[in-house]
């Protein structure tokens, strides 16, 4: 069956107007042959992270208010020695303010002409709909997981970490920290050893061990399941980590692995170096999320005999508390 012809940039108005690209291949060769497998290729997604290392506590009050949100902050309570018979001091606590904005904003415009929905055995615009909000989740994680580099609290972070200690280090761009599976060398650190040290940083400014986090890229994981709590015993589990695959919890920590996380080269500030990854640790009450519109609508084309399927979501994100954020930036060891 000969396919239709497509309009190119001639059209008036330009249906793929200069800069845009036509589908590849053509819709007739794709989506119109005499017999269609009913199938699609499976398509696989980045794993996002992001609902599970955030709070979405103010959402509701944006959907109701507006766009942005003054979110306020418990004050510090001053202690005093007390004496007897002196005058008490008095006090009037006050706390800090932060405004969560709701500033960035995400849109697809698909179009799908009549002949083609016609003559197309499957839901185009269900399987495009489908797809549109997986990729709308990994461009989001992406953009946040990069806007959070270097917002964490100065003692979480950098060479000298530790609000106590002082002397743990984190690594910093330039000079990261090299991890290695186990058996160290000089200047080198275990996985375990980073992972120590996150949770080390963020004992020291009282963060709660319940509801922590810590995500690392796919091969800061493997590394992991290559070191000591390969072995049942050392995690704690009937079945070795290497066996099951499942990184489950280290050091109070729920360990995610994504790989959408920052990677260098990254031009700053914040900067990461070539070869340089972060790896994040803290708590949810440290990160805030949330999405004030997340719309998908459906209309006909003005321009074509087609239905246009469009969607936009609104969301914003902010660094509420950076004592309850922790980061590494690592290198990972170099392939034998």
């Amino acid at each position: 069956m000969a396919g239709f012809p497509l309009a190119g940039a001639g059209t008036t108005p330009p249906i793929f107007p200069t800069g845009s690209t036509q589908p590849s291949p053509a819709y007739s060769g794709t989506f119109i042959p005499e017999i269609w497998s009913g199938k699609l290729i499976e398509k696989f997604y980045a794993s996002t992270v992001l609902a599970a290392i955030s709070n979405t506590d103010y959402e509701g009050e944006i959907r109701n208010q507006g766009d942005t949100v003054h979110i306020r902050t418990k004050p510090t309570i001053t202690i005093r020695p007390y004496l007897a018979g002196g005058n008490l001091t008095v006090d009037r606590p006050a706390s800090n303010i932060v405004d969560l904005k709701i500033d960035q904003g995400l849109y697809f415009n698909e179009i799908l002409d009549d002949v083609m929905e016609i003559q197309s055995d499957i839901n185009l615009m269900g399987i495009w709909s489908d797809d549109a909000a997986q990729q709308m989740k990994i461009t989001v994680d992406t953009a946040v997981l990069l806007g959070i580099l270097s917002q964490c609290d100065a003692r979480n972070r950098g060479a000298t970490a530790g609000a106590i200690s002082g002397n743990l280090n984190l690594g910093v761009t330039g000079t990261p920290l090299p991890v290695v599976a186990q058996s160290p060398t000089a200047g080198q650190v275990t996985i375990l050893q980073a992972v120590l040290r996150l949770g080390l940083v963020l004992d020291e400014l009282n963060i709660p061990e319940q509801g922590r986090w810590v995500v690392m890229p796919a091969w800061a994981a493997a590394l992991i399941k290559e070191s000591e709590l390969r072995q049942a015993y050392l995690s704690g589990d009937q079945t070795s980590i290497l066996r099951n695959g499942r990184l489950g919890m280290i050091d109070r920590f729920t360990l995610y692995v994504s790989n959408l996380l920052p990677k260098g080269p990254i031009t700053g500030p914040p900067a990461l170096a070539a070869g340089e990854w972060v790896i994040y640790a803290g708590h949810a009450h440290g990160l805030t999320f949330a999405s004030q519109i997340s719309k998908v609508e459906t209309l006909r084309s003005e321009f074509t005999f087609g239905t246009l399927l469009r969607g936009l979501q609104v969301y914003g994100y902010k660094v509420i508390d950076g004592i309850a954020l922790a980061q590494a930036v690592v290198s990972e060891p170099t392939p034998p």
